[in-house]
C-alpha cells in the first residue's frame, strides 16, 4: 500500500512513546516483540537519527506492533496488542498536516477468562485509535475495565450467594450432567471450558465418544450457558448434530453443609489415561467411574450412563 512515512519530528514522538512504555514495564518478558516488528523498529531508529550513506528502505504502512501483559489480579494477567504506525496511508494523507502522531491501535487479546463479546467491547469502548486520550491513559482505562469486570464476575460466581430451597426453585445451585455421544473439535471443547467461569460454573468436560459435561452452580445460570454454547458456539452447526442430552440435575444444598466438588473448570480427557478406538477416541468409563469415585461423585455416574 503507498503513502508515505512520518516526518522526522513526529517519527521521533512515536518512538519517544515506545521507548516511554518499555521504560514503565522494565522487567523481562512483561513487553515483547516479534522478530519483524524488532528489525521494523531498529531500521527507524536509524532513519531518525538523521541520513547517512546506507538509509534502510521500508514500507510507509509499515508499524510496529508489540505485546504488553499487564496483572489483572494477584492470579490472572491479560494481554493489549499495540500496534504504533509510523506512515501515512494514502487515504489517509490529508492527516500528514498533524502536530501529533497517529495514535497506537490498541487490542485486548481475549484471555481465557472473558468471552469474545467481553473482550470486543472493552476494546471498542477503550481501545479505538479514535479515542482523543492519550496511549497511556487508555491503557489505565482499560485495566480499570478488566478489574471492573473481574469484579462483577467473583460476586456473581460466588456460591454463597445462591439461595438454597428445595430443588423446585430453577435459581438453587445445582450440579447438571449432561451426556454426548461424541464431542471431538478442539474449538468447541474450548468454549465448553472457557466460557463457564464467566457464569459462575465450575465442573469438567470429558471429550470423545461417549462425552460427559458437568456443571455446578446457579441453576438458571447452567441453563443460560448451555443457550449460549448451543446458539454461539455452535451456532454453525446443523440443528440435527447438536446432540447433547441433560440426564441428571442434582441440588446441591448448602444448608446442609453441601458444596461444590470443582474448584474451576477443566476439560480432563487427557487426564483419565489410554483411549480406545481406531481414533483413540473412545473413552472407557471405568477410568471415568474411578475418578469420580475419588470425589465422592461415583453414584451420579451411574444415574447418567443408565
Amino acid at each position: 500500500m503507498s503513502g508515505q512515512l512520518l516526518p522526522p519530528h513526529l517519527m521521533e514522538l512515536q518512538l519517544a512513546q515506545i521507548d516511554l512504555l518499555q521504560a514503565m514495564y522494565p522487567d523481562e518478558g512483561i513487553i515483547t516483540m516479534d522478530d519483524s516488528s524488532s528489525e521494523t523498529l531498529d531500521r527507524l531508529r536509524l532513519i531518525s537519527n538523521g541520513p547517512g550513506s546506507r538509509m534502510p528502505s521500508i514500507d510507509p504502512a509499515s508499524s510496529v506492533s508489540l505485546l504488553l501483559t499487564v496483572e489483572a489480579d494477584e492470579e490472572r494477567s491479560f494481554q493489549l496488542e499495540i500496534a504504533f504506525p509510523f506512515g501515512y496511508t494514502t487515504d489517509a494523507l490529508d492527516e500528514a498536516a498533524s502536530d501529533e502522531p497517529p495514535p497506537p491501535r490498541i487490542r485486548l487479546v481475549q484471555p481465557s477468562w472473558m468471552n469474545k463479546a467481553e473482550a470486543s467491547s472493552i476494546t471498542t469502548n477503550y481501545a479505538q485509535e479514535d479515542q482523543q486520550d492519550d496511549l497511556f491513559t487508555r491503557i489505565e482505562q482499560i485495566k480499570e475495565a478488566v478489574a471492573s469486570h473481574l469484579s462483577s464476575q467473583s460476586v456473581s460466581s460466588t456460591p454463597a450467594s445462591f439461595p438454597h430451597d428445595s430443588g423446585n426453585n430453577r435459581n438453587s445451585l445445582v450440579r447438571v450432567w449432561f451426556w454426548f455421544p461424541s464431542i471431538s473439535t478442539r474449538a468447541k471443547r474450548d468454549d465448553i471450558v472457557n466460557y463457564a467461569p464467566s457464569y459462575g460454573l465450575t465442573g469438567f468436560l470429558l471429550s470423545g465418544k461417549p462425552g460427559v459435561l458437568c456443571l455446578e452452580g446457579a441453576s438458571e445460570r447452567v441453563d443460560a450457558y448451555m443457550k449460549f454454547i448451543k446458539t454461539e458456539s455452535w451456532g454453525d452447526i446443523p440443528a440435527h448434530h447438536k446432540k447433547v442430552t441433560e440426564r441428571l440435575r442434582e441440588i446441591i444444598d448448602v444448608g446442609k453443609g453441601q458444596k461444590r466438588i470443582f474448584k474451576d473448570m477443566q476439560e480432563i480427557t487427557d487426564t483419565l489415561g489410554e483411549r480406545r478406538g481406531e481414533r483413540a477416541n473412545r473413552n472407557d468409563m471405568k477410568l471415568l467411574e474411578a475418578w469420580l469415585v475419588e470425589r465422592g461423585l461415583g453414584e451420579a455416574l451411574m444415574k447418567v450412563l443408565s
